[in-house]
């Protein structure tokens, strides 16, 4: 006999679980179809164990660098059995918590892999090779993404990582290239250094992290040079050879052909949406550019079917995932709900972080506003310099005319937490006065944020700058004390 619920959720991620629970929460019978770990890629792979080695990778640093405050160090073993003891207690506690509130809540929890057989029906086969019917009145897609492979670097050469075997924790290689330096490629390249192994960036773009202000990511791109870290940029991985107990990656460069030794490559160059198997012809559900196409209430081309998170294509965030899950299920329950989202932060979990929010001032400029642009560096931030953590600037971008908040950029230690007061402004639609007046707490890294919108408005009290009659950054950072 078929089950039957309100709602069907497929896929238990970060933005599956909180649908199915919202949906709950607002008196709907829901069932929850996961066929691996609860929490997806964001916490078993990506977004948690990936901070918990970058934690750990910064405590060694600290450590091994304590000598400069009079406290005795020096190089740190790294046990990584014990490392990824550690990470997987984490993972494991998550996802015992997820199951919890499941529960708690009246979701059933359907293990296996769903496929639809109808606009109204759903087959789900467990990993015993039982299958089920059931029946639903609406559903939320939310199957995620996988990483990206490259024909000849496939993640069957024991060689070839993605983020998944990454995240294993099994080994730490001697000497690891990153191909792609992206938001994962970063994060790796800057915590695997600090963990002793020899790391090297293969990027084809003409810079790091493609597509955000340079301004930000010329302080990631120093902290890696001065880590040791190798950068390739506008270089074209084209193969692997094995060499004895290594292999060489082979580049193609402007200089000609490289071979990079190496014991393990990281193919990090971005994620496809995973549409496939899951029955969505016959449910009638379009699929356009290998994504899922919803409006402003995560609704597909199917009325009651729904998707959220990675499988409607980029960008890849697990927020965003989060709130398109909950604005599905209050939609499905009757609400009002838009994703209507004005500001959503990105971060960059690299060293230092890297994070913003609206639009930056190549954007805001493109958009047709006559910009103001405030920047504070970190070398002159008082709590920064008692931690040692120098490297980086803040940026408040401005409508000059109307004095409207339009963006931040933050590239500094913990800007990924600094994001969110910004992110919160421009929602509240904040001028940039705003954050000026606003009283921070001292010493925090905070206040740089309030010392960027005062550069903006043209009175910064901690940094002496000659008065400037352009908006343009480019003008201004040599007068920051960001170069070393």
């Amino acid at each position: 006999m078929a089950k039957r619920f309100d709602v069907v959720v497929i896929g238990g991620g970060p933005g599956g679980y909180p649908a199915a629970i919202r949906a709950a929460q607002l008196g709907k019978t829901v069932g929850l179809v996961e066929r691996g770990e609860l929490g997806g890629v964001c916490l078993n792979w990506g977004c948690i164990p990936s901070k918990a080695v970058i934690h750990a990778a910064e405590l060694r640093k600290e450590a091994e660098h304590a000598a400069s405050f009079g406290i005795g160090a020096g190089q740190m073993p790294v046990d990584v059995n014990k490392l990824r003891a550690w990470k997987e207690g984490i993972l494991k506690k998550l996802r015992g918590g997820i199951a919890s509130l499941l529960k708690a809540n009246g979701v059933e929890l359907m293990r296996g892999s769903a496929r639809f057989t109808g606009p109204k029906a759903l087959e789900v086969s467990g990993a015993d090779g039982k299958k089920e019917t059931v029946e639903l009145g609406h559903a939320i897609v939310a199957t995620g993404a996988r990483a990206i492979e490259l024909p000849f670097l496939p993640r069957s050469n024991p060689r070839v990582w993605t983020s998944e075997e990454l995240m294993e924790l099994k080994e730490l290689p001697k000497r690891l290239i990153c191909v792609g330096g992206g938001v994962i490629g970063m994060e790796t390249a800057c915590s695997f250094s600090k963990l002793g192994c020899e790391v090297t960036v293969v990027e084809l773009m003409p810079a790091l992290l493609p597509g955000t202000d340079p301004d930000l990511v010329k302080p990631v791109a120093q902290g890696l040079h001065k880590a040791g870290v190798k950068v390739l940029l506008e270089t074209k991985a084209t193969g692997l050879v094995e060499k004895g107990d290594h292999a060489l990656l082979v580049v193609e460069t402007k200089q000609g052909k490289q071979e990079l030794p190496c014991d393990r490559v990281l193919v990090s160059i971005g994620f496809r949406p995973n549409v496939e198997g899951i029955g969505l012809e016959a449910a009638g559900v379009k699929v356009e550019k290998g994504f899922i196409p919803v409006d402003n209430r995560c609704r597909t081309n199917v009325e009651h079917i729904y998707a959220i998170g990675d499988v409607t294509g980029p960008p890849y965030l697990a927020h965003r995932a989060t709130k398109q899950g909950l604005v599905a299920a209050e939609v499905i329950a009757g609400g009002p709900a838009l994703m209507d989202v004005l500001a959503m932060p990105l971060g960059v979990f690299s060293d230092p972080e890297v994070a913003t929010v609206g639009l930056m001032e190549k954007e805001a400029r493109e958009a047709g506003h006559e910009v103001s642009v405030g920047a504070f560096p970190l070398a002159a931030l008082g709590r920064a310099m008692a931690q040692e953590a120098t490297a980086g600037v803040i940026k408040v971008i401005g409508d000059k005319k109307t004095g409207q908040l339009l963006g931040v950029g933050i590239a500094s230690a913990r800007a990924n937490d600094l994001i969110g007061e910004a992110a919160l402004a421009l929602e509240m639609g904040a001028m940039v006065e705003d954050l000026a007046l606003t009283v921070h707490p001292h010493p925090t890294f905070t206040e740089g944020l309030m010392e960027a919108a005062e550069d903006a408005l043209g009175h910064a009290i901690h940094i002496a700058r000659p008065k400037r009659n352009k908006g343009a950054l480019e003008k201004q950072t040599d007068a920051l004390l960001l170069k070393k």
